[in-house]
């Protein structure tokens, strides 16, 4: 992790926001969450936010600007192309989930839009899915945003609260020390990105 952060020091403020707003966006507009690890690249903008690399008001509206415009490109693929999205190869494997999203979005409605942000393959596919199903995008918005805001949120705090503890234990013990902290943080978000795919896997 230290040689992580490091890396992401040596680049320029502006392209580590630049480069978190695209990661995100895909993940959200392209319904490939799955893939592209929109979180954890939030996550390190929070790092870098606390390191004093990037303003941390310019990381949580970055981060939530781009998973807002995110899903709502995603809601517009989903209503202009319906059912031809939901049939893409790359679903093929994650059939049983898009079942579950689909029935959970059936039931929940808007709340599925803000809820399904919490977990990566809903994050992916819910915005085409309500683009499928014509909610009314005005409600789609509400929750889109409402979401969006949330989570950007969160997450970016994540990392600068995760940027803080590397700081603070790098300072006091040196870089060793620092180096085991954020590698228990980053073995942290291995874990659950792993449990996550196995989910997916498996249903």
């Amino acid at each position: 992790m230290s040689g992580l952060v490091q890396r992401l020091l040596d680049v320029p403020g502006w392209t580590v926001l630049v480069v978190t707003g695209a990661v995100v966006f895909a993940e959200d507009a392209f319904f490939i969450g799955f893939v592209i690890p929109g979180e954890t690249v939030a996550v390190l903008a929070g790092v870098a936010a606390k390191l004093g690399h990037v303003p941390l008001t310019g990381a949580v509206l970055v981060v939530v600007l781009a998973a807002i415009a995110g899903d709502s490109v995603g809601y517009l693929i989903g209503r202009r192309f319906g059912q031809r999205v939901l049939a893409l190869r790359i679903l093929d494997k994650r059939r049983a989930r898009l079942a579950q999203a689909e029935d959970f979005l059936a039931r929940r409605g808007g709340t599925a839009v803000f809820l399904g942000r919490w977990v990566a393959f809903f994050r992916a596919v819910m915005p085409a899915l309500a683009g499928t199903a014509r909610m009314p995008f005005a409600k789609f918005l509400l929750y889109n945003a409402a979401g969006g805001i949330a989570w950007g949120t969160t997450v970016v705090l994540i990392g600068y609260a995760a940027g803080a503890s590397y700081a603070q234990v790098e300072k006091r013990f040196g870089t060793a020390s620092a180096a085991v902290v954020a590698a228990v943080v980053i073995i942290a978000l291995i874990v659950w990105r792993v449990r996550e795919h196995r989910a997916g896997r498996d249903g």
